[in-house]
């Protein structure tokens, strides 16, 4: 299956026959922006442009559909600003923040649909090791070598479930855990995207505490940067405008 015809994501996944390639549909959207988790009352205050964000290139990921998808350019971009703010809100120094952020934005380039796809992470890291250089130069960030590795193994397992790891994937994870554990819960915190309650954060499958304020930070996230897409605006600048109007 392709991308979807006259259905919304919403009404697919209730039925449960989601395509493999998943566009974001305003009728989806606006059932997300109308179900958004409770608020929080410790909210920081944010200035937009002090949160690094890093989009991908399109021509990183394995197909344009995939790009433009539900794991596509603004899903990276959008982990890679949640990111950012797990590793202030945990003490990373600028390194660890740099490798995070750069596997945030490019942890699902090599997926090949927005279903299952369960070796997708592998094949991302082996991309990210070939490629390193020229994302790390693309995205104009500076990743230390001994970081490199730890990086392409937190890009590796970012799907696996930490009970399901191989001796040698826990051996690299205890290297670096903090990559793992905060890529992991960026990207559980951009669930809010997918059309269904079902799929949506949950963080006790994290091993990493989450700020209550980051919930609603990163429903946010998503209805505002999709709701611009939806208008026309590229990837980058809608993105953009959604941290302006969360830091307002």
């Amino acid at each position: 299956m392709h991308v979807q015809q006259g259905h919304s994501l919403r009404e697919l996944a209730a039925a449960r026959t989601l395509p493999d390639q998943q566009i974001m549909d305003a009728a989806t959207l606006d059932w997300i922006a109308g179900t958004p988790p409770a608020a929080a009352a410790d909210t920081p205050a944010l200035v937009a442009g002090d949160v690094l964000l890093l989009s991908p290139e399109p021509s990183w990921f394995a197909t344009g559909d995939q790009a433009n998808g539900l794991h596509g350019i603004g899903h990276g971009a959008r982990t890679c600003v949640l990111a950012f703010l797990l590793a202030r809100t945990h003490g990373l120094d600028e390194q660890h923040t740099a490798a995070l952020c750069t596997v945030a934005a490019v942890h699902d380039c090599r997926r090949r649909n927005d279903r299952a796809d369960p070796e997708h992470g592998r094949r991302a890291a082996d991309w990210f090791t070939e490629h390193t250089e020229a994302v790390l130069h693309t995205l104009g960030q500076d990743v230390p070598a001994e970081l490199r590795a730890a990086a392409a193994s937190a890009i590796a397992v970012h799907n696996v479930p930490y009970d399901a790891f191989s001796p040698g994937q826990y051996a690299a994870y205890h290297r670096a855990p903090q990559l793992t554990d905060l890529l992991k819960a960026a990207d559980c915190l951009d669930r809010y995207r997918l059309p269904s309650r079902r799929w949506w954060p949950d963080p006790t499958h994290l091993r990493v505490a989450i700020p209550t304020w980051l919930f609603p930070f990163a429903h946010g996230l998503v209805v505002h940067s999709e709701r611009a897409r939806l208008h026309g605006a590229s990837h980058h600048d809608a993105l953009t405008d959604a941290l302006t109007t969360l830091a307002r």
